[in-house]
């Protein structure tokens, strides 16, 4: 199977203007653009044949194209990034059979995560979405609540069924995670990572489905899948004491460059 890994980057944001230009340091101070840090975390991935950052910008293609990565200009008509992925897929002439939506403000995406999506792919069960999700820690779920203390649209949580299909996504903590258990122990909330696996034929399916209630209420693509019927399949990650966040708003910037520090990156 032709695996294709596209990185949606787009400029105009409300929450965050320009994002995908961000610069970032790294722990010897060298500062690169937040889409080159994403692009590189990709190409480390083994099992993807392409690796390409699909755009409406052409600010953002001349920067990638500048540290030598491959781009694709998109319509700016698309409402989000698998919308974004799915016409990627069609300039590229519904070539590769699986697509790896790497979201372009995660660069501390470990190359397993992807590599763990690829596998599901490919593998027995044959899904047609699948996405990574982490276990929060006690730092993690702080950063959910004072997220939602100060008002901001941070990072997503989701929750799933016994089989491992999603049932909700949420910009809010979900479930709600004061309620205890009977053994004393609170309810585990898991942190999605915007990272997501499609069938050529999934992609196609959304390209020709309208957003839905849900989608457009939580402000989360995903939930289209969910509402049209379209199971979404939840694979469980390590995080190997590495502290994975998104650069979801201007405040995030701290704790990327922390872990990028930690990480000893460039």
């Amino acid at each position: 199977m032709q695996v294709a890994i596209v990185i949606p980057a787009r400029y105009a944001s409300s929450r965050f203007p320009g994002k995908p230009l961000t610069p970032l340091k790294g722990a010897t101070g060298l500062q690169k653009s937040l889409v080159r840090r994403t692009w590189e975390a990709a190409s480390s991935v083994k099992g993807a044949d392409l690796v390409v950052v699909a755009t409406d910008d052409q600010r953002i293609a001349d920067e990638v194209q500048s540290f030598g990565g491959e781009t694709l200009i998109t319509s700016s008509n698309c409402k989000n990034g698998t919308e974004r992925c799915a016409e990627a897929l069609l300039k590229l002439d519904e070539q590769y059979d699986l697509v790896i939506n790497v979201q372009g403000d995660a660069p501390l995406s470990p190359p397993e995560f992807i590599e763990s999506l690829i596998d599901a792919l490919i593998g027995n069960d044959h899904p047609q979405v699948v996405t990574p999700i982490l276990r929060c820690d006690g730092e993690i779920l702080s950063r959910f609540q004072r997220d939602r203390t100060k008002g901001r649209v941070g990072a997503t949580t989701v929750v799933f069924g016994q089989g491992g299909n999603a049932l909700y996504f949420s910009k809010e903590i979900i479930p709600w995670c004061n309620r205890q258990y009977r053994t004393g122990e609170l309810a585990p909330v898991f942190h999605h990572v915007g990272i997501y696996g499609y069938t050529r034929e999934a992609l196609k399916w959304y390209a020709g489905s309208e957003s839905g209630r849900l989608e457009m209420q939580e402000g989360l693509e995903q939930l289209r899948f969910i509402e049209g019927g379209m199971p979404i399949t939840c694979i469980e990650v390590e995080a190997d004491g590495r502290s994975f966040w998104e650069l979801n708003n201007p405040s995030d910037l701290k704790y990327l460059e922390q872990e990028l520090k930690v990480l000893d990156i460039e």
